[in-house]
């Protein structure tokens, strides 16, 4: 009974010392820093994850505590409910984190009511610390400063944040090209992003290749297919036909893009036929037929005389970083070989194939 009584009284212990980040704790961390007066701007509120002072005062989802004056704290959230306006409050950023210098009950009631954000006065401290998330912070924001995109476009690389304002820069010299008139470098910005970024990004996520490299973001994905593809072509690893979607120049791209109506991008997948020989281990194969030809992906079951008993088409899709033997393989254990009665199976993937018309695949 003692040991239980400790284990309850420490567990209280410890969610009573629960609370918002310290900003203190954190500007420690950062060594010498720039300040950077943003004057008021609009701030997300999920962002806001501490205070410089009064972090005690509220738990780690930036509720008050209890002993927390409720009075002050139910008459911001009424006037936040009856929408008469309040001052910005006024936060410390370092980085993508928020930290409140004043008006913690207005960010605490926010996040209660279920605001998105708020307004606040924010200085930045941009940390002197050479370290890869400091480098890659800065880079990301002078890319956003120097394009004017929407915050949309995350990398995790350092460097690739360059890479992409080299890109803009080359698609700035094609559109004063094409235009006679020289083109302004955020609005060469925009379009790259809506004319380019934007459809070869709907081309991976309709690939569904992020799901092979699930540490990388589809900005990373669309920097290494961009370089690899455009600016060093060389033999690829990440796919079979991708030179049918996406052909060898940046511009060329953008012309193709630009001809099929937003967002009706085709899909970055190709599709496998493949015969399936089926041997069955009873002589009654009529609802083994009836369970293949139920399956999506069959296209044709045929029960057959001679050394095989059931005869079947299949018709798969994969994206371009899957080999064709891996997703027939995949399909075969998982759908056809758990069908009861089946004993054994051999596939034969055709080489060249060549259909009347009329008789498609």
């Amino acid at each position: 009974m003692k040991n239980l009584i400790k284990k309850f009284l420490a567990l209280m212990k410890n969610k009573a010392e629960t609370h918002i980040n310290s900003f203190n704790e954190q500007q420690e961390k950062e060594g010498k820093v720039e300040f950077i007066d943003h004057g008021v701007m609009t701030v997300a509120v999920e962002k806001i994850i501490g205070s410089v002072g009064k972090y005690h005062d509220f738990d780690s989802q930036f509720r008050p505590k209890k002993q927390i004056s409720s009075k002050r704290y139910n008459d911001i959230k009424r006037a936040m409910r009856s929408g008469r306006p309040l001052p910005p409050v006024k936060l410390y950023q370092i980085r993508n984190d928020y930290y409140v210098l004043d008006g913690n009950h207005r960010v605490a009631a926010s996040k209660e009511l279920g605001r998105t954000d708020i307004q606040a006065k924010v200085i930045e401290l941009l940390s002197s610390l050479n370290t890869m998330e400091n480098l890659l912070y800065i880079e990301r924001k002078k890319f956003y400063q120097n394009t004017g995109l929407p915050e949309h476009i995350l990398l995790t690389e350092v460097g690739k944040y360059i890479y992409l304002e080299t890109q803009i820069k080359a698609h700035k010299k094609h559109l004063t090209l094409i235009s006679g008139v020289e083109t302004d470098f955020k609005k060469a910005a925009e379009d790259w992003f809506n004319t380019v970024f934007i459809p070869l990004t709907t081309l991976i996520k309709n690939g569904r290749l992020d799901k092979h490299f699930p540490r990388r973001t589809i900005a990373d994905l669309y920097a290494y297919i961009s370089y690899h593809h455009w600016d060093r072509p060389s033999s690829r690893y990440y796919g079979i036909g991708i030179d049918r979607l996406i052909p060898r120049s940046m511009e060329a791209f953008r012309s193709t893009m630009l001809e099929n109506p937003t967002p009706d991008y085709p899909e970055m997948k190709r599709t496998i036929t493949a015969f399936i020989m089926i041997n069955m281990d009873t002589s009654t194969n009529v609802k083994v037929i009836d369970k293949l030809f139920a399956l999506d992906e069959v296209q044709e079951a045929h029960s057959v005389h001679g050394t095989i008993d059931i005869l079947v088409k299949i018709v798969l899709k994969r994206d371009f970083l899957a080999s064709d033997a891996e997703i027939i393989a995949e399909f075969v254990d998982r759908k056809i070989r758990k069908i009861h009665g089946i004993n054994r199976t051999q596939t034969i993937i055709p080489g060249i194939s060549k259909v009347k018309e009329g008789f498609g695949c």
